[in-house]
């Protein structure tokens, strides 16, 4: 149950809480498009980082929202279990485990994202593959911490993005 009041729009609590603040929820719903549309990572790679964010945030709208495209990328529920023990899986390539554990670094201790992680970030990643990790990064911890904290149930559908 959402920890505040608010009208339904018939859009799902992941949405309706956000309405009241309209001009807001149009910004935050615009950042999410300019994410999910324009990044160049690879489908599987982006998705080690939402889902890394997902299950720290303790997001279940997050939790339950599945990559469109997910079959033709070899995206299943197995896969979101090799990403949530990204350390030791050998089902992930190296770059979807540095998505993973970027997105950890970036979400519980940033500080801890020191030369040496760099270097071997930088060994599998351009600089504007960095710079769009690191941007979307920022759009799954904010947005998926805001859901978790208002505390909304995630739709019945599973929401593609």
């Amino acid at each position: 149950m959402a920890r505040i009041e608010f009208p339904e729009t018939g859009m799902g609590e992941h949405v309706d809480w956000m309405m009241s603040r309209l001009p807001m929820a149009v910004g935050m719903g615009q950042f999410s498009e300019a994410v999910y549309g324009n990044t160049q990572l690879a489908l599987r790679e982006r998705e080690a980082a939402r889902w890394t964010i997902a299950l720290i945030n303790d997001c279940i709208v997050c939790q339950s929202s599945r990559a469109k495209d997910a079959s033709s990328h070899r995206i299943d529920d197995p896969f979101y279990t090799e990403v949530a023990n990204w350390r030791t899986s050998d089902a992930l390539s190296d770059r979807e485990r540095l998505c993973a554990e970027f997105a950890q670094r970036f979400a519980l201790d940033h500080l801890a994202m020191d030369d040496d992680f760099w270097a071997r970030l930088r060994t599998h990643f351009a600089d504007e593959e960095i710079a769009d990790l690191t941007i979307c990064a920022g759009m799954f911890l904010g947005m998926g911490r805001a859901l978790a904290v208002m505390g909304v149930r995630a739709p019945d559908e599973p929401i593609l993005i």
